[in-house]
Parts: structure tokens; C-alpha cells; sequence
């Protein structure tokens, strides 16, 4: 046996205490623990506290509590790498809950511990969870500007270039949230942080890729960002990216960073010279795409300067388009359907683009709409939707219109509208609207499409949008009269009603722009009175919105020439709202100044009481009225409503209805009937009543006596047949009493419903006649004026001496004839005196039916007058020319006497 041999070990020193294993499950031990002097006991500490948090967020919660936290953040600044370890590891994962982060943004040490712990020496898994507790922190926007004051940025790029997937993962995630800050986006470009972005797409982990892309979408929302963007060719490596199928989950980000970068004119045309456009287009519509013609020298020579374009590339870059041709597979075999998802943001991505004017030509020369117009055919509803918003977008440019037809794309966008989705119905009636404008083929194409009826039919939609845009294409065809019979004729006026009635302004515009557009014909404008589309139609002038009234105002315009059309708005009460604008600073408009302007002049009635003056274009007619000066704000009744009112001692409502009177004249008639009849009975029955009687005396005398007896007997019985007739005659009495009432309450009953009729005046009408019979054919107009003057004032009383015209008695007359017609409408040919209003008005009435041209005006205190244009009297061939002058025409006077307007005795005459 070999001899043993004894260990040489060496007793610990007296004054060091002796290993002791301590197993703890309380976690306030462990918290304790944080603040021993010992940093293997610190350590560990923190190890145990990092499992245990990891495992809930009750937890963390607990450990907070506890103050663990601020033990936890002053071993981080330890000296001790794997204490610092070990610590940022509990705080990093700590950071996931709110009232961690809530605390630590108290503590102003926090977010500088943390970038000190990406320092480089650093270890790995110190820029981990040092990156992890910064993008939990970042969520909240005090922490955001802590880490950029703190100098945090730079060391999340450098994480970028880490090559642990978790350090790049969670610098990523940092820096996306930090660049939803603006100081961040201009910082991430000058610590050069935009390229390691971009090699971050190739990384083998999906959620690094789409944390990149989301960081690169947010980057580029700054424009020098995007400039740095094209120096680093980010658009080929986004293209090529969208190209491979194995990330099509995540190509929807790559076409919003896309559509970003499309946004500046010098990324579409560098896209455009690169052929990435192209590319573009044939990835999103699943097609080949069509090589280039410079290509390997064949093909048809180049069209439109695309061979010169590829000719100004350099030699470099041709080689590593070579080179980047030989490494893609064969052309049928990398184009892979894409999602529709990434559809959608490509059309969205060219619709952005295309905001600009220069874009919008750049892509047209692309020939971007087929691509779009592809997309119109899809089955997503969401692809079609978006398509056709970028439709609409480039349809701004003039020539994209043209194409967009060429191509074929109004079908589908026709086809669209009767589509039961909404967006898709807004979408494709919003493209129509613009490629419909200024463009008279496009219309047409339309009409042969059968495009109309479902424009009509949309009106009708649940959609506020689609109503107004199919509103605005209907206007737009409008244009074209053929097109605008088609759809009339299609019941476009009474569709039109509907939307007026909506509470969205842009509907109610665009619907009164196309109501008038359509109602410029007398057969649409009684349409459109009798299916009581006024009604709403008034009831815009009292939009607050400008545009609203604006084109409310000028369907009114549109809607007046007519004269029952204008008396309906006036009922309706338009020209009182109208009224009521233009008295307003802030909502008067030229377009309610027409529209009142017209109603006016379509009511001559209303013209004359609210402004006083009818100009020589203004020919009275029958029908017209005059109530007096109307006050302001006093509404304007119809001669049926003055009719109605109980009579008054008011101004009597003088009328003109120049008609023959039909009761007078069948009562003539009747009574020469009558006379003639009477005649003829007299000289007939003269003879026959000698004779009767002569008989009946001689038969009484031939009665005998036998007779006389016998007739008693007879009277008994036809007493008795009496009492029975009597009866009978009570009982047809009766009933013929009943008939006549009944009769007569239908009488009352129609004479109520039926409508109102002006009373005729017959005497206007000999009036009329003799007018045209005597003064039309003199041979000057002064001579007519002068002469219709005398007459005038001959029917109206005479001549009146100046200074006797209160000694003229023309009211009680006028208030006889109100009492003889019991009513306060008088005909004008039954005033016998009349002063200034009276013999005005009826002057206007009779020049204007010998074609003499005079204005009617109103002054102050039933003062009026009329205004003639008339030449010199002097005529000779040799004289000078002047123009016409304007004379005032005398009618109380000295009947005739032509009163030039700015003379004293001119001014006498308007003035009491």
C-alpha cells in the first residue's frame, strides 16, 4: 500500500466569514439582497429577480412595490459587468409594464444608464435589454425626448449593425418609435442611420423586416430623408423586395415607404429611368413586364425618346443591369400573384404621387392608368375602391383623360357604380366626375355605355359622397344637349328632388348646380314645379354654407324665366329670403343679385311694389297688380290672397285684365233673346185670348140646372182626392227644398274650390283697341307719346290745374267702385280719376301694347311717373346727331308736355 499523502490546505483567514448557501422564495429577501456590498451576491440578485419578473406582470408590480426598481437602477452604473448584466436584464424586462415606465421617467439617471449601456465595450446582451428597456420607454413621447437629448440615437444604429438578431430587433424597434418624432428624423440622417435601415430588409427574421420598414415609412415622411434615400438606391432594393413572394406579408409596408418616396418628382423620374416603374406596375398586375426596347439591340427602333434616355445611362450602370438580368430567373417564372392588401397600396402610392401636376405627366408617360385600370377588374372591393381613386387623381392631368378612354376604363367604372359597395360606388362616381369634365367624348363614351341610367339611379344611394359626385358627372353631361334630352327623358329632373332634401352641404351644392343644368327648358322647369321640387330648392338660400346658397341662387335663376315657375318661389317665399341676403355684409352675392333680379322680372307684379321701377324691357300683361310700395321685410301676397282678405280702407289693388267681360256679355245676349221671344209670344196670343174667353162665357151659359145639382156630389169626392194631393205637393215640396240645398252647398263648395279668376275689364280692353286704332299709326314716337298722353289723362279725369290736385276728389270714387265689387282688387279701366299712380300705370299699359318704349317708376306719396328715351326734334340731314334724351311725360298738367329729366319742373312733378 502506498503511504497517504495529506492535503495542504490552508484554513480561511480568521476575519472571513465562511461560505453560507441561503435559499430564499420570498421576494423581498431577494430585494434585500440588491443592497449587500458583495457583488456575486448582487448578481445573483439580480438574476433570480430577472426570472421571477419574467414570468407575469403581477411581478414586476410586486418588485415596484418592493423598491426593487431603485436598487435595480443604481446596480446598472455598477462597476461590475456581470451586475450590470444582470440588472439592465430585471429593467429591461421590468419596462413592460406602465407604472415601471411611470416611475422611471421620474428618475433622471434612467435613460442616461441605459445608452451608456450600448456603449460598444459593453456586452451583447447589455445592448439587448438596454435597446428593450428604450423601446418600452420610447412608447411615451417625455421618454422620446429624453433619448434624443441624451445622445441615444447613435447607439440604436449601432445596434443595427449587431450581428445577435435580438440587439437588432430591439434597436430597430427604439428607433421606429423614436421617428414618429421629428427631431429624430433629421438625427437618424446625420449619424448615417438610413443605410443600416436598409440592410435590414435582408435579415432572415420577418419582424426585423417589417420593424425596418416601418422605421424606413416613417423616415421618409422627411424630404431630405428621401433625397439620402435615393443616393442609397432604395427604391430598386423596395421594388426588388415587393418582387420575391416569400415576404408577401410584408410588401403592404414596402408600398407605403413607396409611396413615399413617389412623392418627390425626382424619385418617379429616377424610378423612371431605371425601368423600376415598370416593374413596379407588372408586379402589382400580375403581368410580365414588357422588356426594354434598347434591350440587347432588337426589338422596333425606340419611340418617344426612350432610346436616347438609355443611352445617357453610364457604362456602370448598364453592367449591373446585366448583371442584375442574369441573376433573375425567366420572366413567367418570377411573376407571383401579390396579395391584395399590396394592390391596394400600390394604386394609394400612385394616387399620392399623382397629387403633384409633374408626377401626374411623369406617370403618364408610363402609361401608370393601365395598371390601373387593370386593377378595376379585380374581386377585391378594396383593390377596385383604391383604383379608382388614382383614376380620379390623374384624370386631373387633360391628357389621361383621353387615355383612360382609349384604354377602356370607363366600362369597369361604370359598371362600379351599380356595385353594392359603397366606397366602390363613391370611388368610381368620383373618377367619372373628373374624367367627365371639360371633356365632351368622354360624355358620350358615357351615353354609349349606358352609363346614365345608373348615374341617375345612384342619386338615390345611402352614400352622401356617391349622391354628389353622381350629381357632379350628371352636370357635366349636362353640357351636351343630346345627353341632356337622354336624360330627361331617363327621369333625371324628378331624381334630382331627393337629394336636395340631404343635410350634406357638398350634396345639396352639387345637386342644385345639376338641377340647373337640367331645368333650361319650359318642359323640365314644370316638371320639376309639379313634383315639388321648389320647395327644397328654396329652402337652400337659407344654408349657411356659401357655396350652397350660391348655386341654390342660380337654379332660382335658372328656374324663374318662367312666370308660374317664379310666382311658386315667390309663394314659397325665395324672394323674401333673397331679399334677405342681399341686405346681408357677409352672404350677398352676385348669384342671389341674378337670381332676384330674375324673379323680378318674371313677376312684374312683385318687381313694381318691392323696387318701385319697371324699365322699358318690362312689358305689363295681363295679370299684373299693383299693391302699393311694400315695406321692407313685408312679404308679397298673390292678387288671389289681396282677393281673399275681407275688404279694408286701405289703397285698392289695382289690376290690369284687359278681357271681355263673359257675364255682361251673356246677359246681352240672353236679354235679346228674351226681348225677341216676349215679341213673338204677344203678337201670337193676342187673338187667342178674345176667343177663349168668348167660349167659356157661352159654355157657362149653356149649363142646366140638373147639372148645378149633381156638381155637389162631385166637390166631396175631390175634396178628398185634394187632401191626398195635398200631400204628395207637401212631400215633392220637401224634397224639391232638399235639392236645392244640397245644390246649392255644391255650388258654394266649387265655387271655393275653384281657382281664382281676375276679374275682366272691358273697358281696358276699348281702351286697347282704340289706342291701336289711333295713335299706332302716327308717324314719330314723340307724337305717340304726346297723344297717348292726352288720352290717357282724357279717361282719368282731365287735365288738373297746378296747386288743385287736393281738390281732385279720385278717393271716393275709387272706394265706390271697391263697395259696388266688394272687393279691394279693382280693375285700372274702372277708374274714371285717377292722379299720378293711377295715370302712370295705365299709360305703361298701353305704350307697351304699341310697342312705346316708357319705364313706370315710383316716388313718395302716390307719386309716379313715366320715363321716355326720345331723339332731337330737329332732323335735318345735316344737323348733328346727339343721342336720346330722357323726358318725363306729363299726364295731370298740361297732358303731352315732355318734362327733360334734370329740370326743375321734372323734379316738381315726382315730388308733392
Amino acid at each position: 500500500m502506498g503511504k497517504k499523502v495529506k492535503k495542504d490546505e490552508k484554513p480561511p483567514p480568521d476575519d472571513v466569514f465562511d461560505t453560507l448557501l441561503v435559499e430564499s422564495r420570498q421576494a423581498g429577501t431577494v430585494v434585500l439582497m440588491l443592497s449587500s456590498p458583495e457583488e456575486d451576491v448582487q448578481s445573483k440578485a439580480c438574476e433570480a429577480i430577472y426570472k421571477f419578473v419574467d414570468k407575469c406582470d403581477e411581478n414586476k408590480k410586486q418588485l415596484l412595490d418592493l423598491n426593487a426598481v431603485e436598487h435595480l437602477l443604481a446596480l446598472m452604473q455598477s462597476e461590475d459587468k456581470i451586475v450590470r448584466r444582470n440588472a439592465v436584464m430585471a429593467v429591461g424586462v421590468m419596462t413592460a409594464h406602465p407604472d415601471v415606465r411611470k416611475y422611471l421617467r421620474k428618475q433622471e439617471a434612467t435613460i442616461p444608464a441605459l445608452v451608456n449601456l450600448l456603449a460598444p465595450e459593453e456586452d451583447s446582451v447589455c445592448h439587448e435589454f438596454s435597446a428593450l428597456a428604450m423601446s418600452n420607454m420610447a412608447t411615451e413621447f417625455s421618454s422620446k425626448a429624453a433619448i434624443f437629448e441624451n445622445g441615444g440615437v447613435e447607439p440604436l444604429v449601432r445596434c443595427l449593425l449587431s450581428h445577435d438578431p435580438d440587439v437588432q430587433k430591439n434597436g430597430i424597434e427604439a428607433i421606429a418609435l423614436l421617428l414618429m418624432d421629428y427631431q429624430t428624423r433629421t438625427a437618424i440622417r446625420d449619424v448615417d442611420g438610413l443605410a443600416p435601415m436598409l440592410e435590414c430588409l435582408k435579415s432572415e427574421y420577418a419582424v426585423i423586416q417589417k420593424l425596418a420598414l416601418l422605421a424606413l415609412e416613417r423616415a421618409s415622411q422627411d424630404g431630405e430623408n428621401r433625397s439620402a434615400l435615393r443616393e442609397l438606391e432604395a427604391m430598386s432594393r423596395l421594388i426588388d423586395f415587393v418582387a420575391h413572394p416569400e415576404c408577401n406579408d410584408l410588401h403592404v409596408m414596402a408600398v407605403m415607404v413607396l409611396s413615399n418616396l413617389l412623392e418627390d418628382l425626382e424619385s418617379l423620374e429616377l424610378v423612371k429611368e431605371t425601368g423600376g416603374l415598370k416593374r413596379l406596375v407588372a408586379v402589382i398586375t400580375d403581368q410580365v413586364p414588357p422588356e426594354e426596347e434598347a434591350k440587347g439591340g432588337k426589338g422596333a427602333p425606340d419611340k418617344g425618346g426612350k432610346g436616347s434616355r438609355q443611352a445617357k445611362k453610364s457604362a456602370k450602370d448598364s453592367k449591373k443591369q446585366e448583371s442584375a438580368d442574369s441573376s433573375e430567373p425567366p420572366p413567367g417564372e418570377a411573376i407571383i400573384p401579390t396579395l391584395p392588401d399590396v394592390k391596394m397600396c400600390a394604386a394609394k402610392a400612385i394616387a399620392r404621387s399623382a397629387r403633384s401636376a409633374e408626377n401626374r405627366k411623369i406617370l403618364h408617360e408610363q402609361e401608370t392608368e393601365k395598371m390601373l385600370i387593370h386593377l378595376l377588374s379585380h374581386e377585391s372591393a378594396e383593390v377596385q375602391s383604391s383604383a379608382a381613386q388614382a383614376l380620379a387623381i390623374m384624370a386631373e392631368n387633360l391628357t389621361s383623360r383621353d387615355s383612360i378612354r382609349e384604354w377602356d376604363g370607363l366600362g369597369p367604372l361604370i359598371k362600379m357604380i351599380s356595385s353594392e359597395n359603397s366606397d366602390v360606388k363613391e370611388s368610381a362616381t368620383l373618377a367619372l366626375a373628373n374624367l367627365t369634365t371639360a371633356n365632351s367624348n368622354n360624355c358620350t363614351e358615357i351615353q354609349n355605355l349606358n352609363g346614365i341610367e345608373p348615374l341617375i339611379n345612384c342619386l338615390a344611394d345611402g352614400r352622401e359622397e356617391a349622391v354628389a359626385n353622381s350629381a357632379c358627372v350628371l352636370t357635366n353631361l349636362a353640357q351636351i344637349e343630346v345627353l341632356r334630352a337622354d336624360a330627361q327623358n331617363k327621369g333625371v329632373v324628378r331624381a334630382l328632388i331627393e337629394p336636395l332634401n340631404s343635410r350634406n352641404t357638398t350634396v345639396q351644392s352639387k345637386t342644385a348646380l345639376a338641377v340647373a343644368a337640367y331645368v333650361c327648358d319650359a318642359e323640365s322647369r314644370e316638371n320639376f314645379r309639379l313634383s315639388d321640387g321648389l320647395t327644397p330648392l328654396v329652402a337652400l338660400l337659407r344654408s349657411g354654407n356659401d357655396e350652397v346658397r350660391r348655386n341654390a341662387a342660380w337654379a332660382i335663376t335658372v328656374c324663374a324665366v318662367d312666370e308660374p315657375t317664379a310666382t311658386e318661389i315667390c309663394k314659397l317665399g325665395g324672394m323674401e329670403l333673397l331679399q334677405e341676403i342681399q341686405t346681408s355684409s357677409t352672404r350677398k352675392s352676385p348669384f342671389a343679385e341674378a337670381a332676384l333680379q330674375k324673379l323680378l322680372d318674371s313677376n312684374l307684379s312683385a318687381k313694381y311694389a318691392l323696387t318701385g321701377c319697371l324699365t322699358s324691357t318690362n312689358y305689363i300683361e295681363n295679370g299684373f297688380y299693383d299693391v302699393g310700395q311694400l315695406r321692407p321685410g313685408t312679404k308679397f301676397l298673390t292678387v288671389e290672397e289681396y282677393a281673399k282678405q275681407d275688404m279694408n280702407d286701405k289703397r285698392p289693388i289695382i289690376i290690369v285684365n284687359a278681357k271681355p267681360d263673359p257675364t255682361v256679355s251673356q246677359a246681352q245676349s240672353q236679354a235679346e233673346l228674351d226681348a225677341k221671344q216676349e215679341a213673338s209670344k204677344t203678337s201670337v196670343t193676342g187673338k187667342s185670348s178674345r176667343t177663349g174667353r168668348d167660349s167659356k162665357t157661352s159654355e157657362g151659359r149653356a149649363h142646366s140646372p140638373t147639372e148645378q145639382g149633381t156638381g155637389s156630389t162631385s166637390r166631396l169626392s175631390s175634396a178628398k182626392k185634394t187632401r191626398k194631393q195635398q200631400e204628395r205637393e207637401e212631400k215633392q215640396r220637401e224634397e224639391e227644398l232638399q235639392a236645392q240645398l244640397q245644390r246649392e252647398a255644391e255650388a258654394i263648395s266649387a265655387a271655393e274650390n275653384k281657382p281664382y279668376e281676375a276679374p275682366c275689364d272691358s273697358t281696358l280692353l276699348k281702351f286697347i283697341d282704340e289706342v291701336v286704332d289711333k295713335i299706332q299709326p302716327l308717324p314719330t314716337t314723340r307724337e305717340q307719346v304726346k297723344a297717348l298722353a292726352t288720352f290717357v289723362a282724357d279717361k282719368m279725369g282731365g287735365p288738373i290745374e297746378r296747386g288743385q290736385l287736393s281738390n281732385f276728389g279720385w278717393e271716393l270714387p275709387l272706394s265706390q267702385i271697391k263697395f259696388e265689387l266688394k272687393s279691394n282688387v279693382v280693375p285700372l279701366g274702372k277708374i274714371k280719376a285717377g292722379i299720378h299712380v293711377h295715370r302712370a300705370l295705365l299709360f305703361k299699359t298701353l305704350a307697351d301694347k304699341i310697342a312705346v318704349s316708357c319705364s313706370l317708376m315710383r316716388g313718395e306719396y302716390n307719386r309716379a311717373w313715366n320715363e321716355v328715351l326720345l331723339p332731337e326734334e330737329d332732323c335735318s340731314p345735316g344737323a348733328p346727331k346727339f343721342p336720346p334724351k330722357t323726358f318725363i311725360v306729363d299726364l295731370i298738367h298740361e297732358p303731352g308736355n315732355l318734362l327733360p329729366f334734370d329740370t326743375p319742373e321734372a323734379q316738381t312733378y315726382k315730388k308733392i
